[in-house]
């Protein structure tokens, strides 16, 4: 691979601050002139995506507008609360002991070259998201559905960022494809579609939104539990088909009900309130000890639970431990003519015992939201080859209702996603901030800002081994350290420092020395 280096020179006063730059076969580029760059918070949105790259001169001003998702109801991107500045520039890599998936190329940031970090976003990722991340200057490229293994494998070689939603699988055969790859971003509440403990040895931060569609599955869940108690999915389809069936028989208020709810987190606690509202006892099952709300009592286990609720909901993760966890042995511990409901994850339900349980009368009904398999996009069909063994021959049974996995599938929850998500990759890309990642410690430290020109974000991911910290500290050791924090997650350390009175020759030596440790993974330097 032909290499050349060109060097970016932007003069702050008397501090010079460089940009190592290592390309494909690129032209050499002329040194920049003095640039200033001046944030002001506009009066109301701005569409920036639109906007053509102001050419870099004397007196270049890049105005940056408030978040255009100012005007939701969600909260507005924190991208304003950092706006003083973003990180001008960015050296990134990977460990001589890591896998080269940076290849050594410069990560350019803004206010020059934000063209060249490259966004692929799937699954319909909402407008509010997208506006975040187009108001950044980044190139994003948008599908609004999922991609084949291979389809996505030649999309996701070249590109910094990718956001998906459920339907995505980030295993281990695609991110090793991801040679550029920084950060994932899941706009949705579950992270079980990409392979956690790889992104993280290899660097590569992921983002979800752990409770922006809380209200929305909860509101779902009360829907069912009318529906249900009231048979109402099937009274529509008989009107639908001509029939009028008037009936009161096994009909129930839901008032005065027991609902039991399996995983007390953001949805649960949210369901619980609402169902206690409407006259319903709460008990809960959770295998921590969580603080009740309302009336609320938690119970000793879930086969006390099952016996107990009237009306059994389901929410938990994907994991060894969840799969199956509802199976013919609980089912058989229900109580007879109650109800299950499950918006939370595909594989948590045996669904051919729960078909068989419908069948014999022990449950007078079931809601689904989630599958083990599921269709890669709408308009999809949904039968028995999808799901063989139990497909068919669920849609047929009586008083269960099947929706298409759209828990959180409302505007206010995709708008809110969309912004948690974005805010969190925004961060992350300029700042070099954790907060909120699922598989990276989280870390968190004040901005730079347009009165340090001369200071350097250094970022170090590093395998959490004996010994690192001093070794990372007698690098750093010349220069005036103003913050450092470290934290680690299992494996994996992330050290960030701010260092000052940086000279031009600094940064490419720093990374340098860091990518020689044994230990690194990854080294950024924002500047």
């Amino acid at each position: 691979m032909l290499l050349s280096c060109t060097t970016l020179e932007q003069k702050y006063g008397s501090a010079f601050v460089y940009l190592e730059s290592f390309t494909k076969s690129e032209p050499e580029l002329e040194p920049l002139p003095h640039l200033q760059l001046n944030i002001a918070m506009a009066a109301k949105p701005q569409n920036i995506a639109s906007r053509p790259a102001a050419p870099l001169s004397d007196a270049n001003t890049q105005f940056v507008s408030t978040s255009p998702t100012a005007t939701f109801t969600s909260p507005p991107s924190s991208f304003n609360a950092y706006g003083s500045r973003t990180g001008t520039g960015s050296f990134s890599s990977t460990g001589a002991a890591g896998d080269s998936r940076v290849g050594g190329n410069a990560k350019p940031l803004k206010p020059f070259n934000s063209t060249d970090i490259k966004i692929l976003l799937l699954e319909n990722v909402n407008e509010s998201g997208r506006s975040i991340l187009t108001g950044q200057g980044y190139q994003v490229e948008y599908l609004k559905s999922s991609l084949p293994e291979d389809e996505l494998i030649a999309k996701i070689r070249d590109v910094h960022v990718i956001g998906i939603r459920s339907k995505t699988r980030l295993t281990e055969k695609v991110l090793a494809a991801a040679k550029n790859l920084l950060v994932v971003g899941c706009f949705c509440i579950g992270t079980n579609q990409v392979d956690l403990d790889y992104a993280a040895k290899n660097g590569i931060a992921v983002f979800n939104s752990p409770f922006a569609n809380s209200r929305s599955v909860a509101e779902l869940m009360i829907g069912w539990i009318i529906s249900l108690a009231r048979q109402l999915g099937d009274r529509s389809s008989e009107m639908h088909s001509g029939t009028w069936n008037k009936v009161s028989a096994r009909c129930w208020e839901i008032r005065g009900k027991t609902l039991g709810i399996v995983g007390y987190g953001h949805i649960g606690s949210q369901l619980s309130v609402l169902a206690e509202a409407m006259g319903m006892s709460v008990i809960y099952y959770d295998i921590v000890t969580l603080m009740a709300l309302g009336k609320a009592r938690q119970v000793a286990s879930l086969n006390e639970l099952l016996r107990e609720a009237d009306f059994v909901t389901l929410h938990v993760p994907a994991t060894p431990e969840t799969r199956n966890m509802i199976g013919a042995a609980q089912l058989a511990q229900m109580k007879t003519g109650s109800y299950l409901l499950n918006a939370s994850r595909g594989t948590v339900v045996d669904i051919a015992a729960l078909v068989d349980a419908l069948r014999a009368g022990k449950l007078a009904g079931a809601a689904l939201d989630v599958y083990p398999q599921e269709p890669g996009g709408n308009g999809a069909f949904f039968n028995g080859s999808l799901n063989p063994g139990w497909g068919d021959e669920l849609r047929g049974l009586k008083n269960v209702i099947l929706t298409p996995h759209i828990g959180g599938s409302t505007e206010e929850a995709q708008r809110a996603i969309g912004v948690e998500v974005g805010d969190a990759l925004v961060r992350y890309i300029n700042q070099g901030i954790t907060l909120g990642s699922v598989n990276l410690p989280e870390v968190n430290m004040r901005s730079l800002t347009l009165e340090e020109p001369n200071h350097a974000r250094v970022i170090y991911i590093h395998r959490n081994v004996p010994g690192v910290l001093r070794r990372v500290n007698e690098i750093l050791g010349d220069h005036n350290v103003d913050k450092q924090i470290t934290d680690s997650k299992g494996d994996i350390a992330y050290l960030m420092a701010d260092i000052s009175d940086v000279k031009p020759s600094d940064l490419k030596e720093i990374t340098d020395s860091l990518e020689g440790l044994s230990s690194c993974i990854r080294t950024r330097v924002l500047y």
